[in-house]
């Protein structure tokens, strides 16, 4: 798949923009708050639905502006299908085809996109919910109904903690309420531990062959599931939902006293290890890098087994992060296959036979031009 044509109106800095790109790589250049990133920015935000850079949606409304929209048409299956994303105060509208989808999870896979950006090195050092979130929404894109079951599992979570903190001030003494949105919890959190444990193993297939041909065969991936409850990753929704009732009665006391929820998926966490050590406490700089970028490079190929089409590639900024040697490993792992879309303040240091056909873009002060035409 790959996206053909974008238009914005009102997006960031961007006021009006109509662009046509090529269907390999389209390298975007500017210098830093010219809007290259907000270029990028807005066609993640065309397969997700949100920013991966901010929570706060107005910030996606240009200065002075009510609403803002993302208009995209890829090629998806050697069929040409119009994308749009409306931003306004009343929240947002999603639409394929021209046709309004009644829930954005219906919406999200309409086109599939993995974005490596410099924070995305934080994936491996960063915090755990960093890597809860990378799962999420990967997930998310192969499997729409996870985003589904995610959303109820968070509103649920929101309505326990809020009663947990009741029970903790003596405010509420029915406990009653507490069972209900447990039983709730457990159904939706069931669901979500399940599609990781798979998809889990998916990525285990893909990254550690990639990152023993990225380290030269030095190091093996290694990458465990590190959840709340006790259960086997080969575990059923059937065996993961009875640990979840299990483990919900035995800390019950405990959530009371501290008012919130202590287990589940919104505390779970991935550890990576690279020949046995964790990679997060032990590992150089050069090994996290080596691991981020490695699982990066499953996610393409991942998404490529479940939908049958490469996934659109994203890098932001990050080609200068990594060294000659990783930057050529990722662009011959992407060469020819993968519409790929590079941000940079210039090509100087990028020295690769898949740039010297490349779309080059122009972004100054939210003007985007093509080569062609300057």
């Amino acid at each position: 798949m790959h996206i053909e044509q974008l238009k914005l109106t009102n997006y960031r800095n961007y006021e009006a923009l109509d662009i046509t790109f090529d269907d390999k790589v389209n390298v975007i250049i500017g210098e830093n708050a010219q809007g290259k990133t907000n270029l990028m920015e807005a066609i993640y935000v065309l397969s997700f639905t949100r920013s991966h850079r901010t929570m706060r949606e107005k910030e996606l409304i240009r200065w002075d502006s009510d609403y803002a929209t993302i208009e995209g048409r890829i090629t998806k299956r050697n069929q040409s299908i119009p994308l749009q994303i409306s931003i306004s105060s009343k929240g947002k509208k999603a639409k394929i085809n021209h046709l309004e989808q009644h829930r954005l999870s219906d919406y999200i896979g309409a086109v599939n996109v993995v974005m490596f950006a410099p924070e995305d090195l934080t994936i491996v050092k960063g915090a755990p919910q960093i890597r809860r979130r990378f799962m999420d929404m990967e997930l998310g894109q192969i499997q729409p109904t996870y985003i589904y079951h995610l959303s109820q599992y968070q509103k649920i979570l929101k309505q326990r903690n809020h009663l947990l903190k009741q029970l903790q001030r003596q405010s509420s003494a029915d406990e009653t309420m507490l069972d209900v949105l447990t039983d709730q919890l457990v159904e939706h959190a069931s669901f979500l531990l399940e599609r990781r444990f798979v998809y889990l193993d998916l990525l285990r297939k893909w990254a550690g062959p990639i990152h023993e041909g990225i380290s030269r065969n030095l190091e093996n991936l290694e990458i465990q599931y590190d959840a709340t409850i006790k259960v086997s990753e080969g575990a059923n929704k059937e065996k993961i939902t009875t640990n979840y009732e299990n483990s919900f009665k035995e800390v019950r006391k405990k959530e009371i006293e501290r008012g919130t929820t202590l287990i589940g998926p919104h505390r779970d966490d991935l550890i990576f290890f690279v020949n046995g050590k964790d990679v997060q406490t032990y590992g150089s700089q050069g090994q996290q890098r080596t691991t981020a970028l490695s699982i990066k490079l499953a996610e393409i190929e991942l998404i490529y087994q479940e939908v049958g089409e490469y996934p659109i590639l994203l890098l932001d900024d990050v080609l200068s992060e990594l060294d000659d040697y990783r930057q050529s490993h990722l662009l011959n792992t992407i060469q020819g296959k993968v519409q790929t879309f590079v941000s940079t303040t210039n090509v100087d240091g990028i020295h690769h036979e898949t740039l010297k056909n490349a779309e080059l873009f122009y972004v100054q002060e939210g003007i985007a031009t093509n080569n062609k035409e300057s």
